[in-house]
């Protein structure tokens, strides 16, 4: 039985950082508790649950009305919490890339999709934005209105990938083309040697659109449209 007791650690943290006993719901979304966060603590929450030594999960948003909603996962021995915020799309949400990196990728995901903002994101190139829409066109928005099926997309030929100032550092590019049936996707290798300095890759360029085929279906619909998403992870993605 879950209970007050299974995020101690991080209420505890909470106490000392002079947040407010957070309120965890456990009804909301069992088996998961779920805490409704202010914006404006959502980068100290984040901090918080470190410092306690909760691992993230994952990050996500949705549009909720004229609201934007954020959410992020985090686990602790087998439990998980739900934080929720939810906010005006012109309000920025605090990026906790700062706190765990790997919250990069999503983070700069639902700027793209959904047209959510980050204040002190550390890294704000577009990143699933392949020239298919324009630069203040975000395509899970309800008034997205989605191209043509048969308008080309320009060329993706100015993604500023990271640079090495220093001589002698050589930049190997991969893709975003494979002779293999593996998904597209660009990868810069900077290597000195055999030893690689940095790999950056680029995804995302079969981007077909499925997110915004998903709204409103039940979730045998969800299964089949998600079964036909890659065909050589049917199995995988239905289930999931």
């Amino acid at each position: 039985m879950k209970n007050h007791d299974t995020f101690a650690s991080f209420l505890d943290a909470c106490a000392g950082s002079g947040l407010t006993a957070p309120v965890l719901d456990w009804s909301a979304l069992p088996p998961a508790a779920v805490l409704a966060a202010p914006r404006s603590q959502w980068r100290l929450l984040a901090a918080t649950a470190h410092a306690a030594g909760m691992r993230w999960c994952g990050f996500w948003a949705l549009e909720t009305g004229r609201d934007i909603e954020a959410f992020c996962c985090y686990e602790q021995a087998g439990a998980y919490l739900i934080m929720r915020s939810r906010f005006k799309p012109d309000e920025a949400l605090p990026s906790i890339a700062p706190v765990y990196p790997a919250a990069d990728r999503p983070e700069r995901h639902a700027h793209d999709l959904l047209g959510v903002r980050f204040a002190d994101q550390p890294d704000n190139r577009r990143w699933t934005r392949h020239q298919a829409w324009g630069e203040a066109q975000y395509p899970l928005l309800t008034d997205f209105q989605a191209p043509a099926a048969d308008t080309p997309t320009p060329a993706d030929h100015a993604y500023p990938f990271l640079q090495s100032p220093s001589q002698g550092v050589v930049e190997i590019p991969v893709g975003p083309v494979h002779a293999g049936i593996i998904e597209p996707g660009h990868f810069r290798f900077q290597a000195v040697g055999e030893i690689v300095l940095n790999l950056e890759e680029r995804l995302g360029y079969v981007h077909k659109g499925i997110e915004k085929l998903a709204v409103g279906r039940n979730a045998a619909g969800l299964a089949r449209l998600a079964g036909r998403v890659s065909g050589d992870s049917t199995v995988s993605h239905a289930w999931a």
